[in-house]
């Protein structure tokens, strides 16, 4: 067995956010101390995956909630832009670059989660072609900088999974989101217009992403099965978001009380009409009560 460290590199920064890490520093920071944190820190996440000129003031809205104090692991669950799966995927690396400082794979949870059977290994290329999981690297990295050492992550690439894949990954998770120890960071842009349009909804507009949100925010995950079923909403980390859901109904049976809330929606351009096309973005938080 050889001890070679294996890294996976920024492959996004220099296009998708810049590759200077004194730059992007000063960008996030920037970001960050426009907002406000809530009361509680956060337990999950959801934000934002595009380019940083579009959603890193988005973004920031939900990383503000993070409390580097206790956070010790860090989930990222991100959706799979390139390569057909039908289950989970793991990265074959141990370590993530970023151009602020490097981040470590937690080994220990891999070998857990590896065990169950569930997952599979995603290759070096597919893990650096997709940028669903890397965006939230730099963020991670800067949210978590007065503990960097202390801390790990465990990406898991989400493929197209069922409804009961869906419920069975969120029980698998549902032990890890208990401990307030560990951080979920869901990978998701919002609302993607022109599939709307598209899809006959013309009308409704004005609503619709406020419609998506409050189905998350009602934390029920049929509900929220059952909109996408209906207006065909390309919300694309809506897998990660069904896992997540699950997560969380199994920890409500169990007693726990937890609560959701956007914090902050942006679109990269206004849409008029049905011509125009628009990704919308949404950042918001999970706390533990």
């Amino acid at each position: 067995m050889s001890n070679r460290v294996v890294c996976r590199e920024a492959s996004h920064a220099g296009s998708w956010y810049t590759a200077s890490g004194p730059q992007l520093n000063a960008q996030l920071e920037g970001w960050l101390s426009q907002v406000q944190s809530t009361k509680r820190p956060a337990r999950a996440i959801i934000a934002p995956h595009a380019g940083y000129t579009y959603c890193g003031s988005c973004a920031a809205h939900a990383y503000k909630q993070v409390d580097p104090s206790i956070t010790r692991r860090i989930f990222i669950l991100g959706p799979s832009h390139h390569v057909p799966l039908s289950r989970c995927a793991l990265s074959s690396v141990d370590i993530y670059r970023t151009p602020l400082y490097d981040l470590r794979i937690d080994q220990k949870i891999y070998g857990e989660l590896w065990k169950t059977g569930m997952f599979e290994r995603m290759t070096l290329q597919t893990d650096e072609d997709e940028h669903s999981i890397e965006m939230h690297l730099p963020y991670t990295a800067k949210a978590m900088e007065s503990h960097k050492d202390e801390f790990t992550i465990i990406p898991v690439l989400v493929g197209a999974l069922s409804e009961s894949k869906e419920q069975e990954f969120g029980k698998l998770f549902s032990k890890y989101l208990a401990d307030p120890s560990n951080l979920f960071v869901v990978s998701s842009d919002f609302c993607h217009w022109e599939s709307v349009l598209w899809n006959g909804f013309t009308n409704e507009l004005p609503s619709f992403p406020q419609r998506g949100m409050s189905i998350i925010e009602q934390l029920d995950p049929v509900s929220f099965s059952n909109y996408l079923k209906k207006y065909h909403n390309t919300i694309c980390g809506r897998h990660p978001i069904g896992v997540l859901l699950n997560a969380i109904t199994e920890l409500q049976k169990n007693g726990m009380n937890m609560s959701f809330s956007f914090l902050n929606y942006a679109q990269s351009s206004q849409c008029r009409n049905w011509q125009d096309s628009s990704v919308s973005y949404a950042a918001g938080a999970l706390t533990v009560h």
